[in-house]
């Protein structure tokens, strides 16, 4: 029996792990949930699952928290809040697996509490391996900690790198569905609109990520992500367009062969996969009907068109807190279009602005990322105005 905290339990990824925790009773139960603010739906969890601590991210959200619980006759589970409380959580030692699912550069913190305190970490937070990958990989290696991916994309590559020691990987290929504007023309970028963005033919995530996929961010970001979790060199991380979403990343190997991870399209895989690792048990998603397939297309992507994967491989390049400055900027130049304030075409330039303006320190404290994390933000907003 694995006892699990899930960070971020209320979000899309907290759902679907809770999910794979009722198929697997008896295996998982659920000592701790944090969350940001959304207390009704933590509330349901507590009657669910009934965690023994609970953090909640907004400290003004742990009333409200209490009245829903009584409400529903449960006992109120010990509580903490705040940022700190989210971390403290993160750190507790009764857990066996935490789940790091929480949305943004609020994931961090978390994350590094718990590779700190030598757990295993099933990591769904992209932004905590772009802003602090290198301290975050030194972090596990000193305390004993492990990171486990359930970015579909990683945890492809996890399961592919099984098939071979770490000398004889030649080159990881990450996939990407293509997003919406895959066919699109360039010129017609600038009138592109919110609906259309958000409107991606594979996958249901949330709207910043729905965003990133359309401007192929998400795979820049992934690229950053693979670096720092595989210690692969970004010259030996390439990315295939694959609009079928059915091969979710390949491994290369020194003799020519490639393992690729295939499957349906369904979260609750690599959920599962990572909770369970390094055993494979029955999962509850359907398996591949091999008679539907459609044939399997790969593209390489164009960067010209998608002029945000260029940029992602500048900030690698460029080191120390470059990419938490192009993940803020990103982030900052999603939202303002999101808020209709900036056209799709402008979240590149405001990315490159900001790469243009930041001089990178070394990424060797928490203090340091979010020092560039904050600055950058404060740039970006800047030009999301003067756009």
């Amino acid at each position: 029996m694995k006892r699990l905290t899930i960070i971020g339990s209320t979000g899309s990824v907290g759902r679907n792990t809770l999910e794979v925790v009722k198929h697997l009773e008896g295996r998982l139960t659920v000592f701790a949930l944090g969350a940001h603010s959304s207390v009704d739906t933590l509330a349901e969890q507590v009657s669910e699952h009934r965690p023994q601590v609970v953090a909640i991210a907004d400290s003004a959200s742990v009333a409200p928290f209490v009245r829903a619980c009584r409400e529903r006759g449960l006992s109120v589970p010990e509580t903490f809040s705040g940022a700190e409380g989210l971390a403290h959580l993160a750190a507790l030692g009764e857990a066996d697996v935490v789940v790091s699912a929480a949305v943004g550069a609020a994931g961090l913190e978390p994350t590094y509490a718990a590779l700190a305190a030598g757990h295993t970490v099933a990591l769904a937070n992209k932004e905590a391996m772009v802003l602090a990958g290198e301290l975050l990989r030194k972090t596990a290696e000193d305390s004993g900690g492990v990171i486990l991916p359930v970015d579909s994309e990683h945890n492809a590559i996890d399961q592919c790198l099984r098939a071979g020691s770490g000398s004889e990987v030649g080159r990881l290929i990450l996939t990407a569905s293509g997003g919406p504007f895959l066919d699109r023309p360039a010129s017609e970028f600038k009138s592109v609109t919110r609906a259309e963005a958000l409107d991606h033919p594979t996958w249901k995530m949330g709207p910043r990520i729905t965003i990133d996929s359309a401007t192929l961010m998400n795979k820049g970001l992934e690229v950053i992500e693979a670096r720092w979790l595989f210690g692969i060199d970004a010259a030996s991380i390439d990315i295939v367009v694959h609009p079928q979403s059915i091969v979710h990343s390949m491994v290369e190997f020194v003799d020519g062969s490639v393992i690729a991870q295939m499957g349906t399209a369904d979260m609750r895989g690599p959920i599962q996969y990572a909770l369970t690792y390094p055993d494979r048990i029955d999962s509850s998603i359907e398996t591949l009907d091999w008679s539907a397939i459609p044939a399997l297309e790969f593209r390489v992507p164009d960067r010209q068109k998608f002029p945000c994967l260029p940029l992602a491989y500048r900030a690698l390049d460029m080191g120390g807190t470059a990419p938490a400055a192009l993940n803020a900027a990103d982030e900052v130049a999603v939202e303002a279009f999101l808020a209709e304030r900036v056209a799709f075409t402008e979240i590149p330039r405001i990315i490159e602005r900001v790469l243009d303006q930041h001089y990178p320190a070394p990424a060797d404290s928490i203090g340091a990322i979010l020092e560039a994390d904050r600055s950058a933000r404060e740039i970006a907003r800047a030009r999301t105005t003067m756009a």
